[in-house]
């Protein structure tokens, strides 16, 4: 497989086919409380992929760099205090949770502070949900997936570099900016109709959540034939 076809893939995959919100039900908390108006979902969305994106970058070269087993850097270090080779067999793969956590929530602080002072009325229209970006659990998952292909492949060669990476990143949250627009679109229709009152709320949402879980269901195996197509065999 190319690596342009390889990207490709990952890409429609992390946006549509396998959509972080509506195919592995991550990110939920936002989908569901940011989504009462469009401007205030797609700013949500844009928060969020941005957040996505510098958390993998910075997962990415602390998984390779750092936490894998025999990790450049680590290796380096304890070096200077074991032998060379219980140094090459450092794992600190199990401190991947705190790590990306604590870089999650570094990012998101981040973009707090840069939208509060350039973008004050979006920043007021977030409220709480800006600051709960932190445990938006795609973005995590997002992390995690990519240390699953960079540590828990058979042959380092299949590892993810870098541009998989942040591609993935990427186009996951340009999946979650379309699962909650689509989303706030259609509640600001609800609005306009006379829906029983045990249904109203989050009970409505969720409802139409499951409804778009089941469209978007629709594109499942589409990559499995682009990949059978785009490979010559």
């Amino acid at each position: 497989m190319s690596y342009l076809t390889d990207i490709f893939l990952i890409a429609l995959g992390a946006a549509l086919i396998n959509n972080f919100v509506l195919y592995y039900f991550v990110g939920i908390c936002p989908f569901v409380g940011v989504s009462r108006r469009v401007e205030m979902a797609f700013g949500m969305g844009c928060a969020v992929t941005f957040v996505m994106t510098i958390a993998a970058f910075l997962c990415w070269i602390l998984t390779t760099f750092v936490l894998m087993p025999g990790a450049p850097l680590s290796k380096w270090v304890a070096g200077f205090f074991v032998s060379a080779d219980v140094a090459a067999g450092i794992d600190l793969t199990i401190l991947s949770y705190i790590v990306y956590i604590f870089v999650i929530a570094s990012s998101v602080q981040f973009v707090e502070m840069y939208v509060r002072k350039f973008f004050p009325v979006l920043y007021s229209s977030f409220g709480v949900f800006l600051p709960l970006i932190t445990t938006n659990c795609a973005i995590l998952f997002a992390c995690l997936m990519i240390m699953s292909n960079i540590v828990g492949v058979d042959n380092p060669a299949d590892a993810w570099d870098l541009g998989r990476a942040l591609t993935l990143a990427i186009f996951g949250g340009v999946g979650f900016i379309i699962a909650i627009v689509i989303m706030a679109g259609i509640r600001e229709d609800l609005e306009l109709c006379d829906i029983p009152k045990p249904f109203q709320g989050v009970a409505i949402t969720l409802i139409v959540g499951g409804i778009l879980a089941m469209a978007f269901m629709g594109f499942t195996g589409v990559d499995s034939g682009l990949r059978n197509a785009m490979i010559p065999m």
